[in-house]
């Protein structure tokens, strides 16, 4: 089931929902992508249509960020949850590890890739890595003819929103993967280079203080949590 919130249409699943329909993903033989809009997306859209028309249709769009989850609430339409982005990616690797498919890492600053498929083996050791390339790519052709010598299962287009939403809206199909999902800054993660929230500071959903705490360059962006929270609740009134 889907609910629009500002404007995105999420899905409405759990974390295990939504891991079993990546899977089926997965494992059809076609391409698919998947899309983890958080507040800052839900801004975005609202001034970009083509970014919004992306998100839209996506083959699965997950809350990734916990004030789309506040957002559903304000609006009276509540979402079992947020799935974050990065436990997606878990779960979809968790699947491939067991089919013994094929990874591509794509995006990130020089050397992120590399030392994050390394780490990702070391968990996922049944994965074939089959290449790697930084986000700092200025032909966007160039950069699929690559992806698709590789012919990945599986995708992480990590170039920050709304380039990767765009990028593999367009250029996804050619590319041979059975999925893609975009994943802004995943790959600093699974590389070692950006450390998570704590599980207690993730389940009270409050992995966005945590990163402030730890980054707290990030301030303007986070500001856009409350916009969000506001707008929701303007148009929670305007349907009254």
């Amino acid at each position: 089931m889907k609910r629009e919130i500002l404007g995105i249409k999420f899905d409405d699943l759990t974390r295990e929902e939504a891991a079993r329909r990546g899977r089926e993903l997965l494992e059809e033989d076609r391409f698919h992508y998947v899309v983890t809009p958080n507040p800052e997306f839900v801004l975005a859209a609202e001034k970009d249509a083509e970014f919004c028309q992306v998100l839209n249709g996506a083959d699965l769009v997950l809350p990734d960020g916990i004030g789309v989850v506040y957002c559903a609430k304000i609006l009276g339409t509540p979402l079992k949850g947020r799935v974050p982005g990065i436990e997606f990616a878990e779960d979809m690797l968790s699947c491939l590890n067991e089919m013994g498919g094929r990874l591509y890492l794509l995006g990130a600053k020089p050397g992120v890739a590399e030392a994050a498929g390394r780490r990702i083996l070391e968990r996922w050791p049944e994965i074939v890595l089959c290449g790697t390339q930084d986000g700092y790519f200025r032909d966007e052709e160039a950069a699929l003819l690559k992806v698709a010598a590789a012919r990945p299962d599986l995708l992480f287009v990590c170039l920050g929103a709304p380039k990767q939403e765009k990028w593999m809206a367009r250029w996804g199909r050619h590319t041979g993967a059975r999925l893609a999902v975009g994943l802004g800054g995943a790959l600093d993660v699974f590389s070692g280079n950006v450390e998570r929230a704590p599980e207690a500071w993730c389940r009270l959903g409050l992995e966005w203080a945590y990163r402030l705490r730890k980054e707290p360059q990030r301030a303007g962006r986070m500001a856009k949590l409350p916009l969000v929270l506001v707008k929701a609740t303007a148009a929670r009134l305007k349907k009254k």
